[in-house]
């Protein structure tokens, strides 16, 4: 590894905004550290770890070997997550449980991993992909809002926990994209939510990648949240 090459670890990698992070990162010279259920093919400057967010042991395996390979990591991207609609009256508790596991105890899980690496470093940059729905509770989510709305406030003690090391921790709220989470909406809902956005259209996933890019490269912006797309949120 170059020593100029900053090294990031990107959980839910085989994703659409996963795929996106890592061709972003490493145009911007970055080593990328692509952790996934299911393994992928290596490139240049990608290596991919088996990794499942709610195996514990499979996260303290990923991140120990991040430290064994590269001997350090300037970046998370806690990108992770899963849907399990339902109303509530008709959620199941394995509906409930998984869609938190993956989403916020993965989040936790890598976090703690991450920051152990960053204190000792005394550098490095956590983000968090959140949602908007962490705020407005969309109907039929009450388990993806319950976890997007705890991330939000792990990203925001953790800013506080880490600060005076160097550590800054913010969250996103990327929008509505065309991912594989939302491949299931027809066009019709697709339309509504275009027309949620003030400027008449949903996000696209390579400017939420590169907005968090630059976000990696600032220095003193923390326990922030981000929303990328032209919803106007309420003030209160």
């Amino acid at each position: 590894m170059s020593e100029n090459r900053k090294v990031v670890l990107i959980t839910g990698a085989s994703g659409g905004l996963g795929q996106a992070l890592i061709k972003t990162f490493v145009a911007e010279n970055w080593q990328v550290i692509a952790a996934l259920r299911s393994p992928i093919q290596s490139q240049t400057n990608v290596h991919p770890l088996k990794m499942d967010v709610t195996l514990a042991a499979d996260v303290e395996c990923a991140f120990g070997e991040t430290a064994r390979l590269f001997g350090r990591l300037d970046a998370l991207v806690n990108n992770a997550g899963l849907t399990l609609d339902a109303p509530l009256t008709q959620m199941s508790d394995e509906q409930w449980d998984q869609v938190l596991d993956v989403s916020l105890r993965g989040a936790f899980r890598c976090s703690k991993a991450a920051a152990r690496q960053m204190i000792r470093q005394r550098d490095g940059h956590i983000i968090n992909i959140s949602s908007l729905g962490a705020r407005r509770g969309p109907r039929g989510q009450a388990n993806y809002a319950a976890a997007k709305a705890g991330v939000v406030g792990l990203t925001q003690s953790l800013a506080k926990e880490l600060g005076s090391r160097n550590v800054r921790v913010n969250a996103i709220f990327p929008g509505v994209m065309p991912t594989n989470m939302t491949a299931h909406l027809s066009a019709g809902e697709l339309s509504a939510f275009a027309d949620a956005n003030a400027l008449g259209r949903i996000n696209s996933i390579e400017e939420v990648a590169r907005f968090i890019v630059f976000l990696t490269s600032t220095q003193n912006i923390s326990g922030q949240v981000f929303q990328l797309d032209s919803r106007i949120a309420p003030w209160t």
